[in-house]
Order: C-alpha cells, then sequence, then structure tokens
C-alpha cells in the first residue's frame, strides 16, 4: 500500500475543499476586477442621477422669454387664463355627472368625494373664467394715459403688468423719469388695463445718482 506523502512538519496534507479559489491561477485577481467593476458602474450610476438632477431647471414658455429678443414685445393677453377655466368647468361637470350616473349610498368608485371634488372644480374654474379679463389696454395705451396723469414731458419709461383685487383685475404699473439730463423727476403711475383709467399716480424728485451713466456714457 502506497503511504501518503506528508508535509515537513508530518501532517498530511488538507484535501482540497471544493468551491475553494486556493491554487487557481488569476482567481484573486478576477475577484478584484470584478469588485473594482462594481464600484465603477455604483459611482457612475450616482454621477449620472446628480447630473441629471443638475439639468431639471424652470423655464418659461418661449413668448414669455425677453431675452434676446429684438423687437416690439407683446405682453401676452390676460384673458389666455380661461382656457384653464374651462379645462376645470369640464372636469368639474365630468365629476359630477360621473357621480349622479354611478353613485349611490354603496358606491365605491363614484362617493361623495368625487361630487366635492367636481363642485369645487366648477366653482375654481368659474372663478378663473371671470378673472380673465381681456387686456384692451395695452403698454403703449398705458404710457400715454401715464404720462397725461403726470404732467412732464417723458424720457426713459417701464411698463409692468400685476393684478389687483379679488378679481385678479389687470393692472398697469408705469415708471416714468422726465426728459432731462439727468431726469430731475421720476414718477409711478397705475393705469386700469381693461379700461385705461388712471387709478394712482406719484410723482418726486428723482433721488437717483446718474452721474456714473453720465462717464460712462462720454468714455
Amino acid at each position: 500500500m502506497a503511504e501518503p506523502d506528508l508535509t515537513p512538519e508530518g501532517r498530511a496534507p488538507e484535501p482540497e475543499q471544493p468551491g475553494r479559489s486556493e491554487g487557481l491561477p488569476g482567481a484573486t485577481a478576477l475577484a478584484d476586477d470584478a469588485a473594482d467593476g462594481g464600484r465603477r458602474r455604483r459611482r457612475q450610476a450616482e454621477t449620472t442621477e446628480a447630473a441629471g438632477d443638475a439639468e431639471v431647471r424652470d423655464e418659461l414658455p418661449d413668448d414669455l422669454v425677453a431675452q434676446g429678443y429684438v423687437g416690439p414685445y407683446v405682453f401676452p393677453n390676460n384673458n389666455r387664463r380661461r382656457i384653464p377655466a374651462a379645462i376645470y368647468v369640464v372636469l368639474g361637470v365630468g365629476c359630477i355627472v360621473g357621480w349622479a350616473v354611478g353613485g349611490g349610498d354603496d358606491a365605491v368608485v363614484a362617493n361623495e368625494g368625487v361630487l366635492a371634488v367636481g363642485i369645487g372644480l366648477v366653482l375654481f374654474g368659474a372663478y378663473a373664467w371671470q378673472a380673465g379679463f381681456d387686456l384692451a389696454v395695452d403698454e403703449r395705451d398705458a404710457l400715454v394715459e401715464a404720462s397725461r396723469a403726470v404732467g412732464f414731458p417723458v424720457g426713459h419709461a417701464s411698463a409692468q403688468l400685476g393684478w389687483r383685487g379679488i378679481r385678479s383685475r389687470p393692472t398697469w404699473r408705469i415708471l416714468l423719469y422726465s426728459a432731462e439730463d439727468p431726469p430731475a423727476t421720476r414718477g409711478l403711475v397705475l393705469v386700469d388695463g381693461v379700461d385705461g383709467t388712471v387709478l394712482e399716480h406719484f410723482t418726486e424728485a428723482n433721488p437717483e445718482d446718474w452721474s456714473d451713466l453720465d462717464a460712462a456714457a462720454t468714455t
């Protein structure tokens, strides 16, 4: 009978266990490569997710972006509010009809909650519809009315569209400077955007120092 080979310490060598990578050429290197690849994939996924979040930005519609625009800028008409108002009313009526057709004491899909939502949508749609006043007075007309109100020749001027009151009525805010260089007087005028009525106006001596602008213009 052949005797087993002994180790230098006099013990028989341990039998190789199945599944162990010891003694397999390149097994350790393959394991390290797999671990490195997993870490790289995780880092790439985190970088991609962070980049995706960074690229999300709020943007205005094209017709509201004035940057880079050449030519007279036209303010969007306030009556555009009636488009979503009509959508709200249609959805609300649909909810009410759905409750009336499929509702009842034991209803699951169309219960009293659907009715409440429908009524709320109709009421909000009606409010949005009445707030959709037609902007009959544009910024040029408002500037003419503001010039008449302040009583001095106007040089620089700017217009801003806002809303006032619970009915959200469109109102122009006109900031004006007198025609002198530099302007001696400035004023603020509120003009109704529906009928052109001057609501309020205020004038004062111009407290701003324009000397830096004059120096920059002469150089």
